[in-house]
C-alpha cells in the first residue's frame, strides 16, 4: 500500500474582491498597525494607483512609508535597504504591495526584522527556521497587483544571493501574511505580456503540485481547479485586460497554485531559479518555457495522473499529449516563446546551469530525479526547442 500520510497546512485570511483594496486603512488597524512600510517595486511606485492608495491610508490616519528599491529578481541589497527603512522609520508593519518581487522581499524585511543572524542562515533547508527570532516580526499584509506567484498565500520569500549567484528560498512560518487584500482590479492594468507570464507562472505552480509525488489529496484538488481557471481566464485576460471576471479568476489561481504547492513542486523551477538568477530573466515567463521540455522528461511518471487531468479540464483527446497540446497552443495563443535562446538564455553557462538545478530546494519534487545530466539534456532541449515524444 503507498504512505497515506503527510502533513498540511492551508493559508491566511483572504478578502477577495473588486474594490477590496478600500478595506487596506481598516486591515491595519485590525493588526495594530499605525506607522506601516508599503514595500512595492519602482514601475508600480510611479503610478497613480499607488498615490491613491497612499492618500486613502494618510486620510485615514495612517503614518506610511515607502520603499521600492527592489530587482525584478529581489536581491540581498535590496532587503537589506529595506530592513534599514523599516527600522529608521520605526515601522510596525510591512504592506507588500506588487507581484512577486515586492511580495518576496517585503515579507522579507518584515521577517528580517528582529534576527540578528544572516538571512542565509534561515533558507529552507531542514529546521533552519527554528533559529529564528520569532518575535518582534511585524505583521505583514498582502496585496497581489499580479496574479502568477501567489507568493501573498507564502510563508517564504525567493531572494538571490549574488555572492555564490543562486535563488535562496527564506523560509518561515511567521512570513506568511496576517491578511490578504486579493482586489482583481488591481490587475486590470496588466501589459498582455505580463499577464501571460504571470499566468503561466500560477500554471506551472498548479502543474507541478498535482505532478509532485505524495499523497495530498486536498492539495491535487486545487491544483485540478486551478489549471481549470487558467485554461478559461488567462486567455480571456490576455485579450482584454478589462475583463474583470477574468482578471478575478487568474488573481484566485496564483493563490490557489501557491497553496497546492506546499505539495511540492519539481523541475520547472529547478531549472528556472538558475537561469533566472544568473541571466535575471523574468521567472514566470522562464517557468512558461521550461514547462513543455519537463511535462516531456517526466511523462513515464505521470501518465497516469495526466490521462486524469486530461479528462478533468475536458480536453480533446487523453492523457499526456492531449496536455501538451493544450499547453502548447496556450502558449502560442498568448506569445510565449519556445526557447531559451529567444529570451536572452544562451548555452556558454549550460555546465553551471546544470549543476544548480539537483541541488535547488524544489527538485526534490519532481517525478523523476535530476541529476546534473538529466538537467543538462532539459536545459539543451530548451535551447534548441527539441520536444522529444
Amino acid at each position: 500500500m503507498n504512505d497515506l500520510s503527510g502533513n498540511w497546512n492551508y493559508p491566511t485570511n483572504i478578502r477577495f474582491g473588486a474594490g477590496r483594496i478600500s478595506e487596506l486603512p481598516q486591515v491595519c488597524e485590525e493588526l495594530g498597525m499605525q506607522r506601516p512600510l508599503l514595500v512595492t517595486d519602482p514601475g508600480l511606485a510611479k503610478l497613480p494607483l499607488l498615490d491613491s492608495v497612499m492618500q486613502h491610508c494618510q486620510s485615514c490616519g495612517l503614518q506610511m512609508g515607502l520603499f521600492s528599491d527592489i530587482k525584478a529578481n529581489p536581491v540581498a541589497r535590496n532587503v537589506e535597504e529595506g530592513l534599514l527603512k523599516l527600522r529608521d522609520g520605526a515601522h510596525d508593519g510591512v504592506i507588500a504591495f506588487g507581484g512577486g518581487s515586492a511580495m518576496d522581499a517585503g515579507k522579507t524585511i518584515a521577517f528580517m526584522a528582529p534576527q540578528t543572524q544572516s538571512m542565509w542562515d534561515f533558507e529552507d533547508v531542514g529546521d533552519n527556521w527554528r533559529a529564528a527570532q520569532s518575535e518582534g516580526i511585524p505583521p505583514i499584509v498582502a496585496v497581489p497587483t499580479t496574479a502568477g506567484t501567489g507568493s501573498e498565500v507564502g510563508r517564504a520569500g525567493v531572494i538571490v544571493n549574488e555572492d555564490i549567484h543562486q535563488k535562496i528560498v527564506v523560509f518561515h512560518p511567521r512570513m506568511l501574511p496576517s491578511v490578504v487584500l486579493s482586489d482583481p482590479e488591481l490587475t486590470a492594468g496588466l501589459p498582455p505580456r505580463i499577464t501571460a507570464a504571470t499566468g503561466m507562472d500560477a500554471l506551472a505552480h498548479c502543474l507541478e503540485a498535482y505532478c509532485a509525488p505524495g499523497y495530498h489529496p486536498m492539495a491535487d484538488g486545487i491544483a485540478v481547479e486551478g489549471m481549470r481557471l487558467v485554461k478559461t481566464a488567462l486567455p480571456r485576460a490576455f485579450a482584454d485586460g478589462t475583463d474583470i471576471e477574468a482578471r478575478a479568476h487568474m488573481l484566485v489561481a496564483a493563490s490557489m497554485g501557491a497553496t497546492a504547492f506546499q505539495k511540492g513542486l519539481g523541475a520547472i523551477h529547478a531549472l528556472s531559479h538558475p537561469v533566472g538568477a544568473l541571466y535575471d530573466t523574468h521567472h514566470g515567463l522562464t517557468n512558461a518555457v521550461f514547462m513543455p521540455y519537463v511535462l516531456a522528461f517526466n511523462r513515464p511518471a505521470i501518465e497516469e495522473r495526466l490521462q486524469r487531468l486530461a479528462a478533468w479540464l475536458g480536453l480533446p483527446g487523453s492523457g499526456y499529449p492531449a496536455v501538451l497540446e493544450w499547453i502548447l497552443e496556450l502558449r502560442r495563443q498568448i506569445g510565449i516563446p519556445h526557447t531559451l535562446a529567444e529570451i536572452g538564455v544562451d548555452g556558454r553557462r549550460l555546465a553551471q546551469l546544470a549543476e544548480m538545478a539537483p541541488r535547488d530546494p524544489t527538485a526534490a519534487g519532481n517525478p523523476i530525479a535530476l541529476d546534473e545530466r538529466n538537467s543538462r539534456e532539459l536545459l539543451q532541449a530548451a535551447l534548441d526547442g527539441t520536444l522529444k515524444d
